[in-house]
């Protein structure tokens, strides 16, 4: 299987279906075009320790998709720490109408996501090189975002704190994790309730599997108001 090939886009397509999703080839081919610039700038950059085709298919695009049904068209999105653009990337190629921040700590990581953008002729999204806290210090950044995303966290309760600076008043935190201890979770459950996180958040979490991979994912969804569309 190559990047890109008939059977790599039928992956794609056929995975998406399982989170009722329908991607077309032109999103496949912006995929691809995404994975190829990845793959060559992983030469010189650590940008990701997922390389074959497969794999990528797999664990990078359609793990971003997951959470597509919980973003409303037209939101305004931050993806934190998107690395080499997951969540964020493969989110506005197919949500129409998104207004995409990406915000990475790493300046080399930020140097790709421009380059990948400019590369895919992406409109309405930007790379920032920032953190999450210095971000919520700028003009016009507190309470900008509609939907605030993250893949790449150790530990939920951090990524919330910095999230919630930067949402709108009726906005939505999403966390994709691997395996989460129950105490975790049950300590997350707390201080969302109790507001020691900065707000008073409802949460709840969704099991899911990706597509021929069998260990099972969770995606955490925190939010200030029921405006957006329920899970």
């Amino acid at each position: 299987m190559e990047i890109g090939s008939d059977e790599w886009s039928h992956l794609l397509i056929a995975g998406a279906r399982a989170f009722g999703l329908e991607l077309t080839p032109a999103h496949t081919h912006v995929f691809a075009a995404h994975a190829i610039e990845l793959v060559a700038w992983n030469r010189v950059t650590n940008l990701t320790t997922v390389t074959a085709p497969q794999p990528m298919a797999l664990t990078h695009y359609l793990d971003s998709l997951a959470p597509a049904d919980l973003i409303p068209e037209n939101s305004v999105l931050l993806d934190i720490g998107s690395g080499g653009g997951f969540p964020g990337i493969p989110l506005h190629i197919v949500l129409p109408g998104l207004r995409t921040t990406l915000i990475d700590a790493s300046r080399k990581k930020v140097s790709f996501l421009r380059h990948a953008i400019r590369e895919l002729r992406l409109e309405r999204i930007e790379a920032l090189h920032t953190r999450a806290e210095e971000l919520a210090g700028r003009c016009g950044q507190r309470g900008r975002y509609d939907v605030i995303i993250s893949r790449a966290l150790s530990a939920i309760e951090p990524f919330v704190r910095m999230a919630v600076p930067l949402l709108g008043a009726h906005g939505r935190i999403i966390a994709l994790k691997g395996g989460v201890p129950g105490e975790e979770v049950e300590a997350l459950q707390i201080a969302a309730e109790n507001g020691s996180l900065g707000a008073a958040l409802s949460l709840r979490r969704h099991s899911y599997t990706i597509p021929s991979r069998s260990s099972e994912r969770s995606i955490f969804i925190l939010e200030r108001g029921s405006v957006l569309k329920p899970f």
